[in-house]
């Protein structure tokens, strides 16, 4: 069963608890056990599994990210988006998630992220559950 989602990101980067879309999407699936992949069809945009209760966590990836991989550094890239391209990279375009019970098998702290880096944009997502 597959699940299109819609989101509006509302900066250049930011990174939206999205683990809300995950919970409904295996909710309608009415799969108790199995596994949910989430798939980013951007080349912006990436996905993570992190800490959901400190919002300073958030704030403090995309700080090292930004130090580490500035916008304004030498890039070639004709569009000037080289830096998002290669976060999107770092952090990958899917998560197999498990599926226990009728839940996301997470941690307690643990959320599911998806990670704006070309921002703001109208984006698109995917979950794809298999029993």
């Amino acid at each position: 069963m597959l699940f299109k989602h819609n989101i509006k990101t509302n900066s250049r980067e930011e990174m939206i608890d999205i683990t809300d879309y995950i919970k409904e999407s295996i909710k309608n699936s009415k799969i108790s056990d199995g596994i949910a992949v989430i798939y980013v069809p951007h080349t912006t945009a990436g996905l993570t599994i992190n800490e959901n209760a400190d919002p300073s966590v958030k704030k403090d990836i995309l700080k090292f990210l930004n130090d580490r991989i500035p916008k304004n550094y030498n890039f070639t890239h004709l569009e000037g988006n080289s830096d998002a391209h290669i976060k999107s990279s770092l952090f990958g375009s899917s998560l197999t998630v498990i599926i226990s019970h009728g839940k996301p098998l997470l941690g307690t702290w643990q959320g599911i992220y998806f990670c704006e880096f070309d921002g703001p944009r109208n984006r698109t997502f995917y979950v794809k559950m298999m029993e």
